[in-house]
């Protein structure tokens, strides 16, 4: 069990704990991030510091969550880092990023996300696009890979189309298992995530929108005229200009919003 053991910390299998311990990986990773004094700057799942450290060398302050009381206690305490660390002790799924929003000053969001809760987490950071500069996760590597697909591609799915449509998303870097501790059974990558304009997304009700999604990939074999069969027919894809005929990852993006709005305007 030593090799669960990292800087006297023991790796907590609920909380999904795998530590960076690569110089090189956290380099470009801090590059990517470029962190500057006056930043607005939010980690989330700080760990042993990893990536915070090498941060707060380059800034004035970071505001940190973390869901681990004994790794919160450890940051509220370090020798280096202390006076410039605010730390929030909670789960980043409940937690209100607006209150964070000081002026002007947009969020740069970053951090190791644990894999076991990646997708729901992005969901509740999409709700704050409008308050974000950019974010940097560490991710499972087909978490990224679904992020930045393509329509037409195996990888095109719900997240896919709703990280697309609040973001630009760029893979940044990939991160073999032997870059942690303990080491995980899956490769990783970094994504950046840099917020569209609100006249961008056009769609008036992304709550729909994901709904068309959940119905459109839930069954991926289907055609279009199955899988969204409750929602609308054959006839009503034809008028959007859209075949009936073709799986949900033969369609782009716009076409998703399409969908919703048509759904918006009419199934009210």
């Amino acid at each position: 069990m030593t090799d669960k053991v990292h800087l006297g910390h023991r790796a907590r299998k609920r909380f999904g704990q795998n530590f960076l311990n690569d110089d090189t990986i956290i380099d470009k990773i801090v590059t990517a991030i470029d962190p500057r004094v006056g930043d607005n700057l939010v980690e989330i799942g700080p760990g042993l510091g990893a990536i915070t450290e090498p941060v707060t060398e380059l800034t004035d302050h970071l505001t940190v969550v973390e869901l681990d009381k004994d790794l919160a206690e450890r940051l509220i305490h370090h020798p280096f880092m202390a006076p410039k660390l605010t730390v929030h002790q909670g789960d980043a799924m409940k937690f209100d990023f607006s209150s964070l929003l000081k002026g002007d000053k947009k969020l740069k969001i970053f951090g190791n996300l644990p894999y076991n809760v990646s997708t729901p987490l992005l969901f509740h950071l999409f709700d704050y696009v409008d308050d974000v500069e950019h974010m940097h996760f560490m991710l499972q590597k087909e978490v990224v890979n679904r992020m930045v697909a393509s329509p037409g591609s195996k990888a095109f799915g719900r997240l896919s189309v709703m990280t697309q449509y609040y973001c630009h998303a760029i893979p940044v870097i990939e991160v073999p298992p032997t870059c942690f501790k303990p080491a995980p059974k899956v490769d990783s990558a970094v994504v950046r995530l840099v917020p569209k304009n609100p006249e961008q997304r056009t769609a008036k009700s992304t709550k729909l929108l994901n709904t068309v999604c959940l119905e459109a990939f839930n069954q991926r074999r289907k055609t279009l005229r199955n899988s969204l069969a409750n929602l609308l027919d054959a006839e009503q894809l034809e008028s959007l200009g859209i075949d009936p005929t073709v799986r949900a990852e033969s369609l782009t993006l716009q076409q998703f919003i399409d969908i919703a709005n048509w759904l918006y305007d009419n199934k009210q």
